[in-house]
């Protein structure tokens, strides 16, 4: 092989995989990537721990020794929790100050399993694309059931929508839709989950890392829409699955266990997204749509008997935390 040929295999793909409190998850993840990184030369993984304090540090380590993956895995505990884009960010930062950065970096949930071909169906997709700067994968339950990954940018419709929750109106603001039905087919959407989001290196060049004060949620949401901003666009590509065991570390979004009250930093994340992006009056516009919204439905949901399958105290909680009653300060 050239020296040429070396430099273009050395670093081609970086995976980051942020652990909280779920180290065997992550010891599952790192096995499922086995064949995964074999077939894919220069692939490397950093595993992060942000804080975990529960023995996921020995865990993870001692099955990186024990497994022998220590000549593709690096792993990286933090002094503290910082959230998801700082945890993420801490493994990017390091991977692209190497003297050969990777082209691409995939941010990969720790409660996923990746099926074969997933990675190779990523990569071969951004090589012949060269013009794509994010792509997602098709995330899905164990027994092959879509989950839906590939989503529009929340709006004053969206939110309407999404807290009124009345057929009708859903089919007039369809096109407004967060998540739209899953496609079976690759597509250009404005921005995927980040349980399995792949970046082209330029792009964090030209708009930089994920925004770190975002503690957990709407930072992939942010960071597609800078992306996009700045003329990179972003595609679904269903070839590449993978299992993703929904919220395991926050159990905010885990749709299989009764909901728990939403916490503080998700309605701080949204208040800063809108904010950040549009300004404060479009973030109020938002407020008071989704706010409106789901009264009416807490209404009807009350008189036709509906299951109540809400967080505790959403309304309220939402309002506490809004920019009318804390602010514009982001």
């Amino acid at each position: 092989m050239s020296d040429s040929s070396q430099l273009e295999t050395l670093h081609r793909l970086h995976l980051v995989v942020l652990n909280y409190r779920t180290p065997d998850l992550t010891v599952d993840c790192l096995h499922s990537l086995v064949d995964e990184v074999k077939a894919l030369p220069g692939t490397h993984v950093t595993v992060v721990d942000n804080a975990s304090g529960d023995g996921s540090v020995e865990k993870i380590s001692s099955a990186i020794a024990q497994s022998g993956w220590g000549d593709w895995v690096t792993f990286m505990p933090q002094e503290k929790n910082g959230g998801y884009a700082f945890g993420n960010n801490a493994a990017i930062r390091a991977a692209l100050d190497t003297p050969h950065p990777p082209e691409y970096i995939l941010l990969l949930n720790p409660d996923t399993v990746v099926r074969p071909g997933a990675l190779k169906a990523l990569v071969d997709f951004m090589d012949t694309h060269p013009d794509v700067g994010i792509a997602g994968s098709r995330l899905e339950d164990l027994d092959g059931t879509p989950q839906r990954s590939a989503f529009r940018f929340p709006s004053i419709f969206s939110e309407l929508d999404g807290g009124l929750r009345l057929g009708i109106v859903s089919q007039l603001l369809a096109t407004w839709a967060v998540a739209p039905p899953v496609s079976d087919v690759a597509c250009q959407t404005d921005w995927v989950a980040g349980a399995s989001m792949m970046v082209r290196r330029q792009v964090f060049e030209t708009v930089g890392l994920m925004d770190e004060k975002y503690f957990l949620y709407f930072e992939e949401v942010d960071f597609c829409l800078a992306a996009h901003r700045a003329g990179w666009p972003c595609w679904y590509v269903p070839e590449s699955r993978v299992v993703h065991f929904v919220g395991q570390s926050s159990g905010v979004t885990d749709t299989k266990r009764q909901p728990k009250r939403r916490p503080t930093y998700w309605f701080d994340s949204r208040r800063r997204f809108f904010v950040k992006n549009y300004g404060w009056w479009y973030a109020v516009l938002t407020e008071a749509a989704w706010a409106s919204g789901y009264a009416l439905w807490r209404l009807r949901r009350a008189v036709q008997g509906k299951p109540d399958t809400d967080p505790p105290n959403l309304l309220s909680d939402f309002l506490l935390n809004s920019v009318l009653f804390k602010g514009a300060e982001i």
